[in-house]
């Protein structure tokens, strides 16, 4: 059973291979040039910065997945709402670790004091991705059509939202 834990400096070249492959292959992400180590480190550290998590699924040393919660914009007033990422190697595919790093990501952000988890998912012929989210109590707010251009199709965003905790109950401060 793999492990989920905090991502660590030297996961990088795994998780960079990991969104490299997603990248170049898939429509989960709508970036069309994979970035390399040092703007995965870049993108770990500010997530990090923020006291959000990085996590990675790792079995037998391997890293065969990870994921992470970022600010879902930078402007003050959505300081406690958070957009997931979650990204398994191809190999790994099908084995539950999407699930579980999804379900600690949102332990984790909500722990750091975010309200809301949302989930921009690229392409909404993404089920894998729409059903871990549905799954774990995410409901669909929307879908923006045609916003992406990948592999030579328009593509769509599927936004999900999940309140976390108090979510809208009570105020945050």
């Amino acid at each position: 059973m793999p492990t989920i834990r905090p991502s660590a400096a030297s996961d990088i070249p795994a998780i960079a291979a990991i969104y490299r492959h997603h990248v170049l292959h898939g429509t989960g992400t709508f970036e069309i040039d994979p970035p390399c180590e040092a703007d995965m480190a870049a993108r770990r550290a500010d997530v990090l910065a923020r006291g959000l998590p990085w996590l990675v699924a790792e079995k037998d040393g391997q890293v065969l997945g990870f994921a992470y919660a970022n600010w879902f914009k930078p402007r003050p007033a959505y300081r406690f709402s958070a957009e997931d990422s979650i990204y398994v190697s191809d190999s790994a595919r099908g084995l539950g670790l999407g699930r579980r790093l999804l379900t600690e990501v949102a332990a984790q952000a909500e722990a750091a004091g975010v309200r809301k988890l949302l989930a921009v998912i690229g392409d909404s012929a993404n089920a894998g991705s729409i059903g871990v989210h549905r799954a774990l109590g995410f409901t669909e707010v929307g879908i923006m059509r045609s916003v992406g251009w990948k592999f030579g199709a328009w593509r769509d965003v599927v936004l999900m939202e999940k309140p976390l905790g108090e979510a809208d109950r009570t105020a945050p401060e």
